[in-house]
């Protein structure tokens, strides 16, 4: 199975559903199970599986609310992870580190963890240049959270803050710690980027009172928008429920949050994305412009959604050299 392929389709009947108000009926005829690969299954890749998992509310109770178990449509590809109670780091390391380490973020409209195209590929990339790279797999809104639209911020905050206890562990730069984030990880990538001081709850150990700051990042395909026209209908549906008051979508939407203290952006999209508009990332690159921020984009005529690291042989497949180029201005 082409899983780039079968992640643009599934973000497509997403957000066609929601574009058509009923993604039940057009889910019609697919049946719900629970879970039948948990985190670490033999079904997802050997890489996968093979590195090492650190939990990222170690001995606690993550905070926010309950986890119930959404369930998962039969066909959804294995490597599509959903129903995450434990969210946690995947640790993919160099054989020659650099110092420098990088969070990724897959996405997956927020209904799932895309963690091969996002996460597998990505880390293969970028571990070849010597980073050391953490895969989140963080909890999902709409599997019983609360309040919903502040879990998956929470988690990518923890998430900094334990990359940066662990640096010694892995002979890091706390300093050099860059995110990475696709679609609707690009969006929590976004928020984290601009709401990584933003208390959303109560500090319960020392980790928790790290900065959660990143150096730089880089978004790739991000869903930004959580308004028409340019919205991934669905994967705002997820994050901020269905009927979303002004002040609840004006806090998650991450471009109005760019300030003087917004780090370094790099943004890659393809002008053919049938899923998340362009015009998503033009609104983060204004943005920073508009507060003096330094930033840079790359759109590609051809790529689609879901490229993830992206065909070699096509220009949206140079988005990882790019980045690694920039990524060394920023963090060298």
């Amino acid at each position: 199975m082409d899983h780039a392929i079968n992640r643009r389709g599934m973000l497509g009947l997403l957000g066609g559903a929601m574009m058509a108000g009923s993604f039940a009926d057009a889910a019609a005829g697919h049946a719900r199970a629970p879970l039948q690969t948990p985190i670490g299954a033999s079904a997802l890749p050997p890489a996968w599986q093979a590195a090492e998992a650190v939990p990222l509310w170690q001995g606690r109770v993550a905070p926010g609310g309950t986890f119930h178990p959404a369930g998962r449509a039969a066909d959804l590809a294995a490597t599509f992870v959903t129903d995450v109670a434990a969210p946690e780091l995947r640790v993919f390391r160099p054989q020659h580190g650099n110092g420098r380490a990088l969070l990724v973020i897959p996405g997956g409209a927020y209904t799932f963890v895309s963690v091969r195209n996002e996460g597998v590929d990505v880390a293969a990339r970028f571990t070849a240049l010597g980073y050391t790279v953490f895969v989140l797999v963080y909890r999902l809104p709409g599997e019983g959270w609360t309040p919903r639209a502040d879990v998956p911020l929470a988690d990518a905050q923890r998430a900094m803050r334990q990359i940066r206890a662990l640096a010694g562990t892995y002979g890091l730069d706390p300093a050099q710690v860059a995110a990475i984030g696709f679609s609707a990880g690009g969006h929590l990538a976004a928020s984290l980027l601009t709401g990584y001081d933003e208390a959303l709850f109560a500090p319960g150990d020392a980790i928790d009172r790290l900065d959660a700051r990143p150096a730089c990042g880089v978004l790739v395909y991000p869903v930004i928008a959580m308004e028409p026209p340019y919205t991934h209908a669905y994967s705002c549906s997820r994050l901020l429920g269905d009927h979303p008051d002004a002040a609840l979508i004006a806090r998650r939407s991450p471009a109005r949050h760019v300030g003087a203290q917004t780090p370094p952006v790099m943004l890659a999209h393809a002008f053919d994305d049938p899923a998340v508009p362009w015009q998503n990332s033009t609104q983060f690159i204004e943005a920073m412009q508009a507060a003096h921020r330094p930033v840079e984009a790359h759109f590609f005529e051809e790529g689609g959604h879901g490229f993830g690291t992206g065909p070699a042989n096509a220009p949206a497949g140079q988005w990882t050299n790019l980045a690694a180029s920039w990524l060394d201005r920023q963090l060298g």
